[in-house]
């Protein structure tokens, strides 16, 4: 099967800057629209929980039900999107989902009860996941083997960008700390997300699925993704590896608070140094790796990386404030290079390893793999972590390790196969 889509002989180098990057048309629409609809992510995600739990008078164990169910929902989800992407126009596709998650995110100020809120979350996150398949469909489409993870770099670099300052504006409804300082916020970030959907429709048509000719006897379509085991190894690897959001977003603070003798302001700075890691990193250390050796090799970079990370969160238990500071701000470092890896080689994997002819239905269940990996990380981190505290963290070191070098192994084995092709 073809990896490759385009000759790389006729396309200039990707340009690893972000103001570079972003002289290309497709990308400034993409880039601008994934701006703005960060900003209503980040007050969204500021303020969701908070809500629940204050205004709505939602227990812990409803919210946690509530994001597990809407993860699950997103499993599904990203296939159907990235399928879509496959048979319609992916750019009306996507300004359509993404205007409908506007509309969700806004309908969550309306949210009174447990049921309702479970159902404007599946809403939510299962647009969320069929948007991103069908972006990543649109990125595998209108650029080539060399352009592509750039895109995703760039695009990732705004998104943490956009998130920070969008987290930046929701202090104003925490500051004023009353429901209808949060209800109006949360609106907005509805209507900033609609907004972006309107730049979207600016998109090419080049960006879309060829259209079928009936006259034509030749076969269109490949085999189902799901008949392809090296890429649902694949898939299944990096999803595994994908777990360490999770970690971030819940091990890392509750390790912190309860398990070190730092203090509880450690966690935003270990935020602080995961965004700025992205936001310079992300698009310079994702060069190359439209080449799938060396995207192995970066993701098995990224392994070593997590595994070290693990072990010096764990040392970072019990021992005094100083040595806990310093261990756990070299750990975030160690995590975010790892984090930033792990992605580049992943993009460059899922991109050259997929069937070109159906490149929706591929990002739509390598997209899975993520929504599986963030389904399940809580369960696996508390497992693990919160519950072996030291034992824990060395279990997780071994499956990023493990997970890597899987992964490795099947680009090892792909570009072998290319080269013997």
């Amino acid at each position: 099967m073809a990896v490759t889509t385009s000759p790389a002989e006729t396309t200039p180098a990707p340009k690893h800057t972000l103001r570079a990057a972003l002289s290309d048309p497709t990308l400034k629409i993409l880039a601008s629209a994934i701006l703005v609809s960060t900003l209503g992510r980040g007050i969204f995600l500021t303020l969701t929980v908070l809500y629940f739990s204050r205004f709505v008078g939602l227990s812990a164990v409803e919210i946690a039900v509530i994001l597990s169910v809407s993860s699950g929902v997103g499993v599904g989800t990203s296939y159907i999107g990235g399928r879509l992407a496959d048979r319609f126009s992916a750019r009306r596709l996507l300004a359509g989902m993404v205007a409908i998650q506007g509309l969700a995110i806004a309908a969550y100020a309306f949210a009174g009860n447990f049921s309702t809120a479970v159902v404007i979350a599946c809403i939510t996150v299962g647009v969320d996941r069929g948007a991103n398949a069908t972006r990543s469909a649109i990125i595998a489409r209108a650029f080539d083997g060399t352009h592509r993870v750039n895109a995703r770099a760039v695009l990732r670099t705004i998104t943490n960008v956009g998130i920070a300052v969008g987290g930046m504006i929701a202090g104003l409804a925490l500051t004023a700390g009353t429901a209808e300082a949060f209800r109006w916020m949360l609106v907005s970030a509805g209507v900033v997300y609609i907004l972006s959907a309107l730049r979207l429709r600016r998109l090419p048509d080049r960006v879309d699925a060829p259209r079928h000719d009936p006259a034509s006897r030749a076969p269109e379509r490949g085999i189902s993704p799901f008949r392809d085991r090296r890429y649902v190894l694949l898939t299944v690897l990096s999803g595994i590896f994908g777990m360490q959001f999770g970690l971030a977003e819940m091990g890392v603070p509750l390790w912190i608070s309860q398990e070190t003798s730092a203090p509880d302001v450690l966690i935003s700075v270990v935020l602080v140094i995961n965004t700025v890691c992205v936001v310079l990193l992300q698009v310079p250390l994702s060069r190359g790796t439209d080449d799938p050796r060396r995207a192995g090799k970066i993701v098995m970079t990224g392994g070593v990386l997590m595994s070290v990370a693990c072990t010096l969160y764990a040392l970072a238990g019990g021992v005094p404030v100083v040595a806990a500071i310093t261990l756990l701000c070299g750990a975030a470092l160690l995590h975010s290079l790892a984090e930033i890896l792990s992605q580049a080689g992943a993009w460059g994997l899922s991109f050259e390893l997929a069937n070109p002819l159906q490149a929706g239905a591929y990002q739509g269940m390598f997209g899975m793999g993520s929504a599986l990996g963030a389904m399940l990380a809580p369960l696996v981190v508390t497992a693990t972590v919160v519950e072996h505290g030291p034992l824990g963290w060395a279990v997780l070191g071994a499956v990023f390790f493990t997970s890597a070098a899987g992964v490795a192994l099947i680009a090892r084995e792909a570009s072998t196969t290319a080269v013997l092709a």
